[in-house]
């Protein structure tokens, strides 16, 4: 009976020590594989597999290039991608980034671009605005398929009503569009490319306003100034 139960014992012992040696196996092959991926250039990014696209006219993608390549050689899962964005971010033209690891050497860029709006007159030339008012670069005359801002850069409000009449157009109506002027943030009115003057009052309402406009100019084709500041009783002259 003694021998029986020393056989036992000896056996759950042997047991025991087989799966704490496994264990340590496996711990073992999880420590060299963490290693492996955060230390070793087994996953290392590589200049080639950057891929940048978004970039549209307004973004230098070699300059985009120039920040997520100054990373290469640091494996994918070490790479600080938060701080890629925000250097990205502050490149000339960039409105919005997100970065996606492309395993195993990649990393995917993509870029949303600040897309040109109007164009303000401003010491001889032109400043090149988006649609939030975030200066894109001077021109010397006024660019072709952009609207003019007749508003000064220093009047704040009236300029961010102004373009925020221009971002609320459907695309239609904003490339028709070829002066924009606002006394004030409540007094914004816009000239088309046939001589109508349409005046929109604040940028409040904008889809009620487009649609009394389009209503105005169905019923009242040779109107020249249409006023729709209260889209609910609009008025044309």
């Amino acid at each position: 009976m003694a021998d029986r139960l020393a056989e036992r014992s000896a056996m759950r012992r042997h047991r025991t020590w087989r799966r704490v040696v496994a264990w340590v196996l496996v711990l073992a092959v999880l420590a060299g594989l963490a290693v492996g991926a955060f230390w070793s250039p087994v996953l290392a990014l590589e200049r080639d597999d950057v891929v940048v696209t978004g970039e549209g006219r307004t973004v230098d993608p070699d300059a985009v290039r120039e920040v997520v390549e100054a990373a290469a050689g640091t494996p994918l899962p070490r790479l600080d991608t938060v701080a890629l964005r925000e250097q990205i971010l502050d490149l000339h033209g960039v409105k919005d980034v997100s970065l996606a690891r492309a395993w195993p050497h990649g990393l995917r860029v993509t870029l949303t671009a600040r897309v040109p709006v109007a164009a303000v007159p401003d010491d001889g030339g032109y400043v090149v605005l988006d649609s939030e008012g975030v200066r894109l670069g001077t021109r010397p005359s006024a660019p072709s398929g952009l609207a003019e801002v007749a508003v000064p850069l220093d009047d704040v409000l009236a300029l961010q009503a102004a373009l925020h009449v221009l971002a609320a157009l459907p695309p239609r109506v904003e490339r028709s569009v070829e002066q924009v002027g606002a006394r004030t943030q409540d007094a914004v009115e816009t000239v088309l490319d046939d001589g109508t003057t349409v005046r929109w009052g604040s940028s409040e309402q904008m889809a009620l306003k487009v649609e009394a406009m389009r209503t105005v100019r169905k019923l009242d084709p040779d109107a020249t100034t249409i006023d729709v500041s209260s889209p609910e009783l609009p008025v044309s002259r």
